[in-house]
């Protein structure tokens, strides 16, 4: 059997969140993949990106190993016009010329000597470029950032479009329920994202990218089967047109590097060494998550009214339109959103930080609740941690998470899973936005933080299970062994 040296091209989307799950993924696979694997993975620059961004980026760039390497595509002009909504997407796609002189150099000049370019891994908005692996014979696959259970939705909402001829636009602001394969019962429409039922070219952008999933060999998923059993089943066995699926999570931040990054972040564990465990309630909404002020007010009351211990990381809306879902900033003086004398009253039992290091943070043996908006990346550290989680889901896939989440698995509490924050929120008036009341926050916390919750109780088993996938022997390290030798079997070296 040759033993011919191979490497694979991983092309992540160019936001934060999508290239640390590329990231860690690479190196999870070279873990496995021995002396014999390489990989390259392509940096896509940000448009308009501020000097947070970049430098986040320029860390992550930094922390390569042995056999991975990084290669930032060249500044790059596009005639597109910024601000609309496609500008994010329509900017990725318009990369194809660069990918593909970087795969020609690479043919040419491997990372490995004599190593065979066996495989382009695509993220899954970026599967336009399948095209160019084609192009020089170099077989495709795609990363999933978030669960199987969307996966699985969108292979659905695909054959309602474009095989049975459903106009989807009968769906958009309905309380219709739809059943799914991959769902053990009916999901509220609501839940959706609006872009797939509006009719919006962001919406068609969107179906483009996940019909493309049909002409990969693989899909890698950042998931683990035994937290999403049914979906995983389901789509192995109900979605014959889609190539095989490979759940090879939980992909998770491999440090705490980033607690180091905010000063204020040795306070707060310090903090947390002197709560006692399980006591308080971790508060974060994600890179982009931020409130208007009326609702901001709202959790403040529900905090005080709870009387449980807090930890709270208030950012201030982005007023960014160029790029979406752009990330949340830092107010200048919490005094300005939070009701007058909230932060002398609750000094002795919370702290209100900014940016937040949130692995660290629901590491810490103090923290036994996460009010969070259901991001996957949240969810699988919530997951590995053991944290119960009461859901406040507010754009893209979140609310199928939270779903997910609370009414499947049982090892979240909702606050309200279909409260949205949408695309367009930056262009209604604040007067505008739905605010959830606090009484709603603050019974959520109340059962979440129950020492005796069901939701505590499941996540424990969850967690326990989440700890033993990628050993040898689990589901997950099967599967990312079962992938390896794919990549070789579908370039002819197995």
């Amino acid at each position: 059997m040759s033993q011919q040296p191979v490497e694979l091209v991983f092309v992540p989307l160019p936001r934060l969140s999508h290239l640390i799950s590329t990231v860690d993924a690479a190196k999870l696979l070279l873990t496995r993949g021995g002396n014999r694997l390489a990989i390259t993975i392509l940096i896509i620059k940000l448009p308009d990106a501020g000097d947070d961004h970049k430098e986040k980026v320029s860390s992550i760039m930094e922390k390569t190993i042995p056999r991975l390497r990084f290669i930032e595509l060249p500044d790059h002009d596009c005639n597109i016009e910024p601000g609309t909504p496609t500008y994010f997407f329509r900017y990725t796609d318009s990369h194809a010329d660069k990918i593909r002189r970087v795969l020609s150099d690479l043919v040419e000049k491997p990372l490995i000597p004599r190593s065979k370019l066996a495989g382009l891994v695509v993220d899954m908005f970026c599967t336009s470029f399948i095209q160019v692996g084609d192009e020089f014979n170099i077989p495709s696959y795609v990363f999933v950032t978030t669960g199987a259970l969307t996966l699985g939705t969108f292979y659905d909402l695909i054959s309602l479009k474009f095989e049975q001829n459903q106009d989807l636009t009968q769906y958009k602001d309905s309380d219709v329920e739809l059943s799914f394969h991959c769902a053990s019962q009916p999901i509220p429409v609501k839940l959706f994202t609006s872009p797939l039922f509006d009719g919006s070219p962001i919406g068609d952008l969107l179906f483009g990218y996940l019909r493309k999933f049909a002409a990969a060999k693989g899909v890698l998923i950042n998931t683990f089967y035994e937290l999403q059993t049914y979906a995983i089943d389901s789509l192995s066995a109900d979605y014959s047109m889609y190539p095989k699926v490979y759940p090879i999570g939980p992909i998770l931040m491999d440090d705490h590097d980033d607690s180091v990054r905010n000063p204020s972040a040795d306070d707060l564990m310090k903090w947390l060494d002197d709560q006692p465990e399980d006591s308080v309630v971790f508060l974060c909404f994600g890179t982009t998550g931020a409130f208007q002020g009326a609702q901001v007010r709202e959790f403040a009351k529900a905090l005080e009214d709870s009387g449980s211990r807090f930890v709270w990381s208030l950012r201030k809306p982005s007023e960014e339109k160029s790029i979406p879902l752009a990330g949340a900033g830092e107010y200048g003086s919490f005094e300005e959103v939070l009701p007058e004398g909230f932060l002398e009253r609750t000094a002795a039992v919370g702290r209100v930080i900014g940016w937040a290091p949130q692995v660290a943070v629901l590491a810490h043996a103090a923290v036994g609740g996460f009010v969070s908006h259901c991001g996957w990346n949240s969810v699988l550290e919530t997951v590995w941690y053991g944290v119960p989680v009461a859901a406040l889901p507010l754009y893209a896939e979140q609310h199928l998470n939270a779903f997910n989440l609370v009414r499947e698995l049982g090892i979240a509490e909702a606050i309200r899973i279909d409260y949205k924050i949408d695309f367009g929120r930056r262009e209604k008036a604040a007067a505008e936005m739905e605010v959830v009341p606090a009484g709603e926050i603050e019974a959520a916390i109340r059962r979440v933080m129950a020492a005796d919750g069901a939701a505590r109780k499941k996540m424990k088993e969850m967690q326990r299970k989440s700890r033993e996938v990628s050993k040898e022997g689990g589901s997950s390290y099967a599967s990312q062994m079962e992938f390896l030798r794919d990549v070789l079997r579908n370039v002819g070296l197995e």
